[in-house]
């Protein structure tokens, strides 16, 4: 998710600026299984979490897409699929870069949701 913004330093000039992700992620079967959302928080229908802090940013391969990422996780509830998360990535990144249009001073404000798909992966220590 995006929001029109006036830039920092400059009140004149307008950009969308990153808010929140919103995505749902899906396993191999095709089974919605988590939602991920602002923290970055990623919550599982088990009623697991885990919250993550960037660690690394890395430029995707590809120039239209969202970098891929490594995240560590700073906190874990409940006791399913997630509560023993370590680390997590995302890779494979296609899409989700900011609008290039439509952010001025009559749309400060304004929300826009951008589609990308990705590959999320969850580490766990070995007990």
């Amino acid at each position: 998710m995006y929001q029109c913004k006036a830039k920092s330093g400059n009140p004149n000039q307008f950009e969308w600026t990153f808010v929140a992700p919103e995505a749902k992620l899906f396993d191999a079967q095709g089974k919605n299984n988590i939602k991920h959302y602002a923290g970055p928080t990623w919550e599982a229908k088990d009623g697991s979490k885990v919250v993550g802090q960037v660690k690394a940013i890395f430029d995707s391969p590809n120039p239209n897409a969202i970098p891929w990422l490594l995240l560590q996780a700073k906190s874990q509830q409940g006791n399913g699929i997630l509560s023993k998360t370590t680390y997590i990535q995302r890779v494979n990144t296609v899409g989700g870069k900011p609008p290039v249009q439509g952010c001025q001073n009559k749309s400060v404000g304004t929300q826009k949701r951008v589609n990308y798909t990705s590959d999320y992966l969850f580490y766990s220590a070995t007990p």
